[in-house]
């Protein structure tokens, strides 16, 4: 009887062929897409083209409640800078103009990704609509939400963090799937799918919270009024908003580490300990 009950379940619908073909396309022009972005990125850390120079940064503000509070993370008042080994400096320099020559790139690669809740809604991909939805537009909000509204954080190393973890992610994960639509399934880049993000994922969350962290306001979240604490006139809306989403963003950052670690072993299985020989 177990056995006729494994035989009675549903085939799964095989993916029509035009549909196929489009999801391929996709896939390997955003693969394409993000390897012209990482490329471009070290490119500029590394100055391969001796132009990285040439690129200046926007005109520094001065820094403000919450640089003061995290010095160390703030690019604009040379913690950073004056606490790296000499190798390093240059490197970093360059990260703080990486926006003048990788953001107009980033912003238009990713804007792309909207396109995968349309697939994840017309059941074209297995992805559920809620966490595909929400991963998209998190990293939307960053590109229009954050970058391109608050001319600050553009000088922030962080940017270019950010973008590292974010297009070496990318690379990988849209190569993944155009192969495995094409029923080849390497198993170094299965490896690489579900390993990387190890480091990468805290790497490009963690530089997502600070930019957002560095574009509140100067002044204090609340104020006094007659020695009673007020929030009227401290912080717009959208300030508070900001600071509720980098407070939210780190215990989201551990459900979703945590997760893809349960699904890796879904995946490769259990990490093994090295046998013992015998003598």
């Amino acid at each position: 009887m177990a056995k006729e009950s494994k035989s009675t379940k549903k085939p799964q619908k095989s993916t029509p062929t035009a549909v196929k073909v489009y999801l391929v396309t996709y896939n390997a022009l955003s693969a394409i897409g993000w390897a012209y972005v990482l490329t471009l990125l070290l490119i500029h850390l590394f100055d391969v083209d001796g132009k990285s120079g040439s690129y200046t940064p926007a005109p520094k503000s001065t820094a403000g409640f919450f640089s003061r509070i995290l010095p160390f993370l703030d690019s604009k008042t040379g913690a950073v800078q004056s606490n790296l080994p000499p190798w390093l400096k240059p490197i970093h320099t360059r990260a703080t103009t990486s926006y003048s020559r990788a953001g107009a790139a980033t912003a238009f690669v990713q804007s792309f990704a909207a396109l995968e809740v349309l697939h994840a809604a017309l059941g074209w991909v297995r992805s559920p609509v809620p966490t595909t939805a929400m991963q998209v537009a998190s990293r939307l909000f960053l590109v229009w939400g954050i970058m391109a509204q608050f001319t600050g954080v553009r000088t922030n190393a962080l940017f270019a963090s950010m973008v590292f973890a974010w297009s070496f992610t990318e690379v990988i994960r849209y190569t993944f799937y155009a192969l495995n639509l094409l029923g080849c399934n390497p198993p170094s880049l299965l490896w690489l799918r579900y390993t990387t993000f190890y480091l990468l994922y805290p790497l490009g969350a963690g530089s997502e919270a600070f930019l957002m962290y560095f574009t509140l306001p100067d002044a204090a979240p609340v104020t006094f009024a007659h020695s009673i604490p007020t929030l009227t006139g401290a912080w717009s809306l959208g300030d508070y908003g900001r600071a509720i989403l980098f407070i939210i963003w780190w215990p989201g950052l551990y459900f979703m580490y945590t997760y893809m670690i349960s699904q890796r072993r879904k995946v490769l299985g259990p990490v093994k300990p090295p046998k013992n020989k015998s003598s």
